[in-house]
């Protein structure tokens, strides 16, 4: 298997052969998970995680899911970084308002929470929504921002087919709740694969999907339909930027992260075999590695 970084291909055993590597026991056992923080940004309660010392990490987590998902890359990296994850408003253990939701709401709090924790600048990585929100932070925030990790994303708007299927899915998540949004997205999010033969990463993702209140998961899709069409801002993005896609993503497949290679100035490509949607969780050591090199060059 190759990985194809700065128009090279590098042996994916390469990337997993590394010291950043971690089990999911090693995960649970790290003392730096545990300790959650919160803070009142924008008139409401967040929470984070923020562990290590050395340049800032901010960690964005997909829709519908929370912090969690970046266990093994907190794990990992904060032995050598300062690692902070989100729960971004709507999720996990932050407040979850009954209100209208935007993504440049959503990078305001996230400027306000650095701007809380005193950091400057910091490299950013963004999956799915993630990357959405990173596209908005950038637009207002571009000198906060050392670098970019844009993972199992996409610059374009919604299609008028993706604005209705994300107007059925808040349908959905009104009448029958978290757990049905579960169902219908899990086949989205991971492979095949790994949902006939790893249970607890499936566990884990619908987990996360289930604890999301509803006012968060509607919220969002409303934020996702509206979204601006990011592709005319690519050009103008002048800090590192590494592209990271899962090599069965189907939600946003290669294409996708390829279109952003060819506008970015001197953007990266990393495609990692066996994974789809949720890349740094399928995979997370090649995931992890990647995002290291990263901040390694920036530190």
């Amino acid at each position: 298997m190759l990985l194809l970084m700065n128009g090279l291909y590098t042996p994916i055993h390469l990337i997993a052969n590394s010291p950043l590597t971690g089990s999911i026991a090693d995960v649970t056992n790290s003392a730096a998970w545990e300790e959650l923080m919160h803070a009142t940004i924008n008139g409401i309660t967040l929470a984070y995680s923020d562990s290590g010392a050395g340049l800032p990490i901010v960690f964005l987590h997909a829709f519908p899911l929370n912090r969690t998902m970046w266990a093994q890359q907190e794990a990992a990296l904060s032995s050598q970084f300062r690692v902070i994850t989100v729960d971004l408003r709507g999720h996990g253990e932050s407040d979850a308002p009954l209100w209208r939701y935007t993504l440049d709401q959503t990078a305001e709090d996230v400027r306000a929470l650095l701007d809380h924790l005193a950091i400057q600048q910091a490299l950013f990585v963004g999956l799915s929504m993630g990357g959405y929100i990173l596209f908005a932070f950038y637009r207002k925030y571009a000198n906060r921002v050392k670098g970019l990790v844009l993972a199992d994303t996409r610059a374009q708007a919604d299609t008028p087919e993706g604005k209705e299927g994300r107007f059925q899915m808040a349908q959905i998540a009104y009448k029958q709740g978290p757990s049905a949004i579960a169902d219908l997205m899990i086949p989205k999010l991971l492979s095949p694969a790994t949902i006939q033969s790893r249970p607890v990463i499936v566990q884990q993702v619908s987990a996360m999907i289930e604890s999301t209140q509803m006012s968060g998961i509607v919220g969002d899709l409303m934020a996702m339909a509206e979204r601006p069409d990011s592709v005319p801002l690519l050009k103008q993005i002048a800090c590192p930027v590494q592209i990271i896609v899962g090599g069965l993503d189907q939600a946003t497949p290669p294409a996708d992260a390829r279109l952003m290679a060819e506008q970015i100035p001197q953007a990266r490509l990393a495609i990692i075999p066996n994974a789809a949607h949720l890349a740094n969780l399928e995979q997370p050591e090649a995931f992890t590695k990647i995002v290291a090199a990263l901040a390694c060059e920036l530190a």
